[in-house]
């Protein structure tokens, strides 16, 4: 019997619209969704647990009216929790992901068998991000249903292992769904995640370029101008390495020195703190250098659709040339 997550043949196209900080909202989530990929976003965008209620409440209504109305299925949405012993409303949002019967949750910063349970405990699925073996191995240990392996270059809090590599090491080991992170822009990326061995392409900066997103005209012009090489990779912001626009740091005031130190994590402290921070500072990957537009998140999946096709197709040709 599959192991692997159920929903993924149902899905358009084999790939999650990422949980991205102050970006995802509701309304990526829910046009994401109805096109057949899967939405999610971070609890900790709403800055209460009243909010966030409020928020999972919006999701589920729109999301059920547009099926009565089409006729059609939505893809599942997913929330992300920050699972660290300084996140004060984990105990809440968990409750309340078990209230609304959250169907996808995206953990990070610790794979607690407890958290994992109480998901489980109504048929939801866990899926956890991990940058290395040994995070993978814990994370397995505590039974979750998926990986999310985030390779170098990605955006947010990103690792810095190969992606081939990340997927085949962990292949090894982990029988259930893997879905692999990293400078996936184009429908052409997520066929070469397949080819790895990934079972869903895991998109982030893609997406904060699109008109649904919560991010500012000029975060989004940032992204257009950038290329791989603008883009560093730095603890200084929020305590764990993560891959920034360097632009932003630099009209942040930060110098070279500045972002060789080190925050201590601590998800406890006043949330507007790390909201302005984030507000000015700005996370992307170096698959930012493909991108150059912002259209709709219908257009986007329209348009990676097409490019995912095209690239098996080409794949597929490729047998009756090789192997000799």
């Amino acid at each position: 019997m599959s192991q692997k997550a159920t929903f993924i043949n149902d899905l358009s196209l084999p790939a999650i619209a990422a949980p991205m900080f102050l970006i995802s909202g509701p309304e990526l989530v829910i046009e994401s969704c109805k096109n057949g990929i899967v939405g999610t976003f971070p609890a900790l965008n709403q800055r209460t647990s009243e909010g966030f209620e409020e928020w999972l409440v919006q999701i589920k209504n729109e999301l059920a009216n547009w099926e009565k109305e089409t006729g059609k299925k939505a893809a599942p949405f997913g929330v992300n929790l920050i699972v660290h012993q300084t996140n004060p409303r984990l105990e809440a949002d968990v409750k309340l992901c078990i209230k609304h019967q959250v169907p996808l949750v995206i953990t990070s910063l610790g794979a607690v068998k407890m958290v994992v349970d109480a998901i489980h405990s109504y048929g939801g699925l866990v899926f956890h991000d991990v940058i290395k073996k040994r995070h993978a191995l814990k994370a397995a240990g505590a039974g979750v249903d998926g990986l999310i392996l985030v390779a170098a270059g990605a955006g947010g809090h990103a690792g810095t292992i190969n992606p081939m590599t990340l997927v085949a090491e962990t292949r090894q080991f982990f029988e259930k769904t893997i879905i692999l992170s990293g400078c996936i822009s184009t429908g052409r990326d997520i066929a070469s995640a397949m080819q790895m061995g990934a079972d869903l392409a895991y998109m982030g900066t893609r997406f904060i370029n699109t008109k649904q997103s919560r991010a500012p005209e000029e975060y989004q012009l940032m992204i257009d101008e950038a290329g791989a090489s603008d883009v560093t990779y730095t603890a200084a912001i929020s305590g764990v390495h993560a891959n920034f626009l360097t632009k932003s740091l630099e009209a942040a005031g930060l110098t070279a020195e500045d972002l060789k130190k080190d925050q201590k994590v601590d998800f406890g402290k006043e949330l507007d703190t790390e909201h302005k921070a984030w507000k000015t500072i700005w996370s992307a990957g170096q698959g930012s250098a493909l991108i150059s537009d912002s259209p709709t998140v219908e257009e986007l999946v329209e348009r990676l659709k097409k490019e995912f096709k095209s690239a098996i197709e080409e794949q597929h040709q490729l047998l009756g040339v090789f192997p000799k």
